[in-house]
């Protein structure tokens, strides 16, 4: 029987309690990533007075609203671990 050491022990028990933690942590920052380039993209639409004022606003809107909820949900998993 193998001996594991106590750091290999919390490990586990840390990916037992939280399965996929990683994964779901690199979603968030890759997903949170592309809403800010959106967004940077919108906002600089905006300022250069290119497209329609309402689209533009409507499509930073979105981007801003995923940035958010990227961000809230990061928060959400990272309390929940403590």
């Amino acid at each position: 029987m193998k001996k594991y050491s106590p750091e290999q022990i919390a490990k586990l028990k840390a990916e037992a309690k939280a399965p996929y933690r990683g994964l779901r942590k690199f979603i968030y920052v890759a997903l949170g990533g592309s809403g800010a380039i959106g967004a940077f993209i919108f906002a600089a639409q905006l300022l250069a007075g290119r497209g329609d004022i309402s689209t533009v606003l409507g499509n930073l809107g979105i981007q801003i609203g995923a940035i958010a909820l990227m961000v809230t949900l990061f928060r959400l998993d990272k309390a929940k671990a403590k």
